[in-house]
């Protein structure tokens, strides 16, 4: 028999849809459901509560005083002073702004998060449909092995086998037998890591095939369209767009500082009454904040420029690694579809025209081929999840 199959070493699944649960439906339900992203929210929550403080007016000041004369005759005395001060009106304008942008951010912070779980889960699914795709061959193979053992131990009590040859089918069945065990084991213990992730909730994933999407027909297009969704990039452009704001705070913050009230004070027969006017000249309390908030802006440039870099080559690599593995798949489906010749050596083995070690070898040379198709469209898959993951935000 001509060993074709030797040289099979890319990729073949057919295609079907993602039956029943999509990635989609899968990842929004981990979105709601885990429980690290529950209670990020709740932080984010309070942190944007938190930046709300502080943007108000300080609060009024009253004041009162209760003195008694010595000697008695000249009696007694009562002050009272209410006031209120507060910063050059625009200060509050950009304080409120800044806690706004800040709100913005926190919220990106959040999606960044989210990001990172949905990939990790996405992946999850991904190893999950490779292991039922991987459980699925082995139990053919399982059944194919059970009956070659079952034959030769017919053969063996009937005297037309030899003991060698039932050895040979009894090993091979058991090394089957092992590897299909260890297969579900490594099945089970993806699906509680996809558990963990959706919160401690059951999912369950019957798929043993991908329907993958094809690659972007243009790569720098698709990268101009999912740049402005990143959340580390918009969170970066956030914090520098804030940087400008605490620059106009802390223009605003040099302005003289005022104080308005009223005053009382009562003394034996006579009152006086009227309002209070104060300015605090802010000389040295805000020195140097203002090129703290330009070095700041400066810092948050340069990371802005350095992370633009670093996610555009990171996706252009994946793009380039999946684009290798998605044209390996597509040349080499079709050549092991035509070369299928499992069929041919069952009953080349039945009729006796090979040995059982010949037919061993040979179709290990099949089985060899089917697991690298399965791993190879893995591979494709996963690069696939990485290059899409920023576009899984909900």
């Amino acid at each position: 028999m001509k060993k074709i199959f030797l040289y099979f070493i890319t990729p073949l699944i057919p295609l079907s849809i993602f039956a029943q649960r999509g990635y989609e439906e899968i990842l929004k339900e981990i979105s709601v459901n885990n429980t690290s992203l529950i209670a990020l929210r709740e932080q984010i929550e309070a942190e944007k509560i938190g930046n709300k403080t502080g943007i108000f007016l300080p609060n009024p000041e009253v004041e009162f005083n209760y003195l008694w004369g010595s000697p008695k005759e000249i009696g007694k005395r009562t002050d009272i002073h209410i006031s209120q001060s507060f910063d050059f009106p625009t200060v509050y304008g950009h304080r409120k702004n800044i806690a706004e942008l800040q709100n913005e951010n926190a919220e990106l912070i959040y999606k960044s998060r989210l990001t990172d779980i949905l990939l990790t889960a996405r992946q999850t699914i991904v190893e999950i449909v490779y292991y039922n795709a991987l459980i699925k061959e082995y139990s053919i193979r399982l059944e194919n092995s059970e009956r070659i053992a079952e034959t030769y131990r017919i053969r063996l009590d009937k005297g037309d086998g030899n003991i060698i040859e039932y050895n040979k089918a009894m090993l091979n069945l058991t090394a089957i037998q092992a590897e299909t065990a260890k297969l579900k084991a490594e099945q089970v213990a993806l699906l509680s890591e996809l558990r963990r992730l959706n919160g401690g909730k059951e999912i369950a994933i019957i798929q043993d095939s991908y329907n993958s999407p094809m690659l972007p027909a243009d790569f720098e297009e698709w990268y101009a369209s999912v740049e402005a969704k990143n959340p580390i990039l918009q969170y970066v452009k956030g914090e520098i767009v804030i940087g400008k704001e605490r620059m106009k705070l802390n223009r605003a913050m040099s302005l003289p500082k005022f104080s308005t009230g009223y005053i009382s004070e009562r003394v034996v027969g006579e009152t006086f009454q009227g309002v209070s006017l104060g300015v605090s000249i802010p000389l040295w309390e805000n020195k140097n904040m203002r090129k703290y908030a330009q070095a700041q802006v400066k810092a948050s440039e340069i990371e802005l420029d350095n992370s633009k870099v670093q996610f555009y080559n990171r996706l252009k690599s994946l793009f380039q690694k999946a684009l290798v593995l998605q044209q390996n798949a597509l040349k080499f489906r079709q050549t092991i579809s035509d070369n299928k010749n499992d069929e041919l050596l069952k009953k080349a083995l039945d009729s006796g025209e090979i040995s059982l070690l010949n037919y061993l070898q040979e179709i290990g040379f099949y089985y060899d081929a089917m697991l690298q198709v399965l791993h190879a469209e893995r591979d494709y898959e996963l690069a696939l999840a990485e290059l899409y993951a920023v576009e899984n935000i909900f």
